[in-house]
């Protein structure tokens, strides 16, 4: 009894460093526990000091302290342990003042996050879903319990099923599954009448953004299943942080997503040119909801209207421009060349020179693989656009680093397949495809602006960055996966056109210019292109000749003009 004051005190203290002392008790978890019994052992530990030194009428038995340290340890987890399951089950479980039906549902992956989706559910059974099956494509995992839900085998396991499962959902719960295995299991499920949804994406919820109860119809961007690409974002972070920024074409589907990426990495200060201020309010109101607001500024102004951006940056000054703005729907530019010449070209080169006279570090141009011999009037400006950059950079006499950036086909940009798709699906088809063998290539739009943050953090000046796109995609292909993902047969419920190639389309998209060659960067998913040979004359007097005569050119007489700067481009003539 006499050294009882001594071991509360000790304990005590134990109990304060870890931060146990003033926790809410009803909320317990792992590292809960392990902080309960590093405290109780370095307790234990203390109080066999005195023995250690011989101060023993301080000294207990070590049987004694040994028993204290299973008993305080095992007393206070399963106290705390009683209290979280109070609130789990008394507290939040409680039926509430209508009853809510318990939809019976599959979960597939019984990894951390099938199993923290299984237990959510379980625990608050107000959320109306209650985890029944469980399958993994793990053979160790068969037949074994998680949060006391069977796991059955492999999700092909539901068709030996006998009766069937009574499931109305299935949840896929594989946040880095390959896309090839979701494709499986989808298609698997849809033919069994099984409606699927799936988890955020692994970067969503490592971000804390939504969390693993927070479920979503399976998208295309699922089934292609693209590697999630690494960035060394100290780089990136160090390019942007505490710099003047300015975007153009902020508005659009790239030059919003490079807005939100920019003002989650702290600029000093956030331009963003667009001339279409109904989709500029729209990422203003966005970046203000999510608390990213402080630092941007929406600017309505045309990038041909020199006077306008003249004043912006006089008075902003920005360090880095990302130039987004480009007309760039194919075939309505086909229609009309002059003004894809106009915004593509002139517009860069207009804002590339004021980028050079007010002393701007970095100017980054986001171009198309559609630039590569092209066969079209958008990819022939765009490659216009990089050669201007590149002569610019040539002639010196300014600070600026000048570069472009191309990649292709991103999903859900404005005017790309997906939507369009969707669309046809929904009034009940058909599906258009131009040709049974045109392919492209695909990434996320965040992912391609990720990427071309990384390629400005890369550049030197000069250098037109491609950026990795994986395997092309089969167009019918696509159509096909994304009729399956809404439930419904190919062929049958929705039928699949071709329309033939329009035109300035091409059956596939090259990577690289016959006068180019690449080279690796430090970056697996970038490479940089060098060009052998340049452009022979002035490209900025045949530039201002073209812009000179531009509308006094017909339409195919314009193109073969611009085919006279751009000898690869390959136009279609009317």
């Amino acid at each position: 009894m006499r050294l009882l004051p001594l071991v509360v005190a000790v304990k005590l203290v134990g109990l304060v460093s870890a931060r146990q002392i003033g926790t809410l008790l009803t909320y317990f978890s792992i590292p809960d526990l392990i902080r309960l019994f590093w405290a109780m052992a370095g307790a234990s530990l203390f109080l066999l000091l005195p023995r250690t030194f011989g101060w023993n009428d301080f000294a207990a038995p070590r049987g004694v302290i040994l028993a204290d340290f299973l008993l305080c340890f095992g007393s206070i987890c399963a106290g705390r342990v009683v209290m979280r399951l109070y609130r789990e089950r008394m507290n939040d479980g409680k039926k509430p003042d209508i009853d809510i039906p318990q939809q019976r549902i599959a979960i597939i992956g019984a990894g951390d996050a099938g199993a923290s989706l299984a237990r959510e559910f379980i625990s608050h059974p107000m959320r109306g879903f209650r985890p029944v099956i469980f399958f993994d494509d793990d053979p160790a995992k068969h037949g074994k319990l998680v949060h006391g839900v069977p796991v059955l085998g492999r999700a092909e396991a539901i068709g030996e099923l006998t009766p069937p499962p009574d499931i109305t959902k299935v949840v896929i719960a594989m946040p880095s599954a390959p896309g090839k295995r979701i494709r499986e299991i989808v298609q698997l499920m849809n033919q069994r009448g099984y409606k699927v949804e799936t988890l955020p994406s692994i970067e969503q919820l490592a971000s804390g953004r939504v969390t693993t109860t927070r479920l979503r119809p399976v998208e295309i961007q699922d089934l292609l299943g693209r590697e999630p690409v690494r960035l060394d974002a100290a780089a990136i972070r160090h390019l942007i942080e505490g710099r003047v920024v300015l975007v153009t074409g902020a508005g659009g589907s790239i030059g919003s997503e490079l807005c939100r990426q920019v003002a989650a990495l702290g600029p000093s200060r956030l331009l963003m040119v667009e001339q279409f201020e109904g989709a500029l309010f729209l990422i203003e109101q966005e970046l203000n909801e999510a608390g990213l607001g402080s630092a941007a500024l929406p600017i309505v102004a045309d990038i041909l209207n020199r006077e306008r951006l003249e004043s912006v940056f006089a008075r902003s000054r920005p360090e880095i421009v990302f130039h987004a703005a480009a007309h760039k729907h194919v075939y309505m530019m086909e229609r009309q060349p002059r003004e894809a010449f106009r915004n593509n070209v002139v517009g860069t080169r207009a804002v590339a020179e004021l980028a050079a006279a007010h002393g701007t570090g970095q100017f980054v141009l986001i171009s198309t693989d559609k630039a590569i011999n092209p066969t079209s009037v958008m990819g022939a400006t765009k490659r216009l656009a990089e050669i201007q950059l590149q002569a610019m950079q040539g002639l010196g006499g300014h600070a600026t680093r000048f570069m472009a950036v191309r990649f292709g086909n991103v999903l859900g940009s404005s005017g790309s397949v997906v939507p369009i798709f969707k669309r046809q699906i929904a009034n009940g088809g058909p599906v258009t495809v131009t040709h049974p063998e045109v392919t492209r290539y695909f990434m996320t739009i965040p992912e391609a602006v990720a990427l071309v943050l990384q390629s400005a953090a890369l550049g030197k000046g000069g250098e037109i960055f491609v950026l990795n796109m994986g395997n092309p995609i089969k167009i019918v292909e696509l159509a096909k996966q994304m009729i399956v993902l809404s439930g419904l047969r190919v062929g049958e419920d929705i039928e699949i056109k071709f329309s033939g190639l329009k035109p300035g389309e091409k059956l596939y998209e090259e990577l690289q210019h016959v006068d180019e060659e690449h080279t690796a960067t430090e970056h697996p998913h970038i490479m940089r292109f060098v060009a052998r040979s340049s452009f022979q004359g002035d490209i900025f007097r045949e530039v201002d000749e073209l812009q000179r005569r531009g509308y006094a050119v017909e339409g195919s007489a314009f193109k073969q003009q611009l085919q006279r700067l751009i000898p690869e481009y390959k136009p279609h003539l009317d």
